[in-house]
């Protein structure tokens, strides 16, 4: 017997869906003549998924199949009478990729007292993607262009360490906009109309560029938190570590890093394009199904990132709001001994604008990756067997609109705490204004 790891127990799930979608076109719109063919039919798309697993697998494959079931055959407009492979046909010649905005709603409305709430809220956010990942898009990608060209100027009374830090983080969003959402989820909420990109042989190349962008915004966000922990609690440490030159070194080092460790996708993947997340968007190669090794390199994939970034960076601020709490202190005892108000202090003035800039940057990346990391994490768990409960596809699906709002809301931190990034943005702003009125006055 063989032990499929969660990549065998996620693309055997992602299979039944392909092989409904296969068995349907093979129908070619044409109703059963009886229960005797419906039941060869459910039966043929059923071999197609089959492999053998040992049994502690099987049960949790079952149960993934079982809702990958009732989720296949409510969007087919099947009424489940049970779970046990009888289905009373409803019909049976509606295009499974005839969807669209209004397809979904529509299915919300007229099915709504028999469906049940999961896949209510399933339909209800595929509606709703269709509308937010564009809209995203569309704000993402000029906010973050916009934010790397203010912070490249210097003018936003930064030093230049804080300066580099930022600016990489916004290039990392904004290639992860253009390479996750842009080239990857938008496809696949459109594929009616972007079919076409599916059939480009690039998939474990594009996997590769996509999952290197996420570390790099990710892993960026916690040399960030380190270099302001370190200005603020090791002051011994600070001439040396808080300046431009170290922080393009430590900034071009988990850049490269980066690449190199998720060079494995590219051989763990093929390169077709699948046209849903299961939660990866190719088809993945046979060998890694039943593979201990890959099995491992996933979960450990899923430790590095978000995992161990969020003890980090929970940790620093931690440190950091500890040791910001303690020295004021200390510096309102020696400035007021007579606990007379004292006049502002610009040195706690500057540590206070500091730490709220950390604190919200930390904090908008914890609570927008959270869903995204339980999920992930508890993906990867099922491979050791540690528990067979699964949990819904919309909590995949909620996570990644999450992780890519966390790319366009830097800029809006920003705008909130510094002063004169909101000035150097006004003047952006006014900028093709002016140009405009001069062109008029010639």
């Amino acid at each position: 017997m063989l032990t499929l790891n969660s990549a065998g127990t996620n693309i055997l799930a992602g299979s039944f869906v392909s092989a409904v979608g296969e068995s349907l076109n093979e129908l070619d719109g044409r109703e059963p003549e009886n229960e005797y063919k419906r039941d060869e039919f459910l039966s043929k798309y059923y071999r197609r998924v089959s492999v053998r697993v040992s049994p502690t697998a099987l049960t949790g494959i079952r149960t993934r199949l079982h809702r990958e079931a009732a989720r296949i055959c409510i969007l087919v407009n099947w009424n489940i009478t049970t779970m046990d492979w009888n289905l009373t046909t409803v019909n049976w010649n509606v295009p499974t990729m005839d969807r669209s905005f209004i397809w979904e709603f529509d299915i919300l409305y007229e099915h709504y007292n028999r469906i049940p709430l999961h896949i209510r809220i399933e339909l209800a956010l595929r509606a709703f993607k269709y509308i937010y990942y564009p809209l995203l898009a569309v704000v993402g990608v000029p906010v973050n262009v916009v934010t790397i060209v203010i912070l490249s100027r210097g003018k936003c009374g930064v030093s230049q360490c804080v300066t580099r830090y930022l600016v990489a983080m916004a290039a990392a969003d904004l290639l992860v906009i253009i390479l996750d959402l842009i080239l990857r989820h938008i496809p696949i909420v459109y594929r009616r109309y972007l079919y076409f990109l599916f059939s480009l042989p690039v998939c474990n190349v594009h996997a590769v560029l996509v999952y290197a962008a996420t570390n790099c915004s990710v892993w960026f966000t916690v040399t960030f938190t380190f270099d302001r922990f370190v200005a603020i609690c090791c002051q011994k440490l600070k001439t040396k570590y808080c300046s431009g030159k170290t922080a393009a070194v430590v900034l071009g080092t988990v850049t490269v890093m980066s690449c190199l460790i998720d060079i494995f996708w590219y051989f763990m993947l093929s390169d077709a394009y699948q046209q849903f997340n299961n939660p990866w968007f190719c088809r993945i190669q046979s060998r890694v199904m039943i593979s201990t090794v890959w099995g491992t390199i996933e979960f450990l994939h899923y430790i590095l990132t978000p995992c161990v970034p969020f003890v980090i960076i929970v940790l620093l601020n931690a440190l950091t709001v500890r040791h910001i709490l303690v020295s004021s202190r200390a510096r309102r005892r020696l400035r007021s001994p007579s606990n007379v108000e004292s006049p502002r202090d610009p040195e706690m003035e500057s540590r206070r604008k500091s730490i709220i800039l950390l604190l919200l940057i930390s904090g908008n990346f914890i609570l927008l990756w959270s869903v995204y990391m339980v999920h992930s994490l508890w993906g990867a768990l099922r491979w050791f067997d540690a528990w067979q409960i699964f949990l819904p596809s919309y909590v995949r699906e909620f996570g990644f609109m999450l992780q890519l709002l966390s790319c366009c809301t830097n800029t809006v931190i920003y705008c909130v705490t510094q002063t004169k990034f909101r000035e150097q943005l006004k003047n952006v702003g006014k900028y093709p204004l002016t140009l405009f009125v001069k062109f008029i006055k010639r």
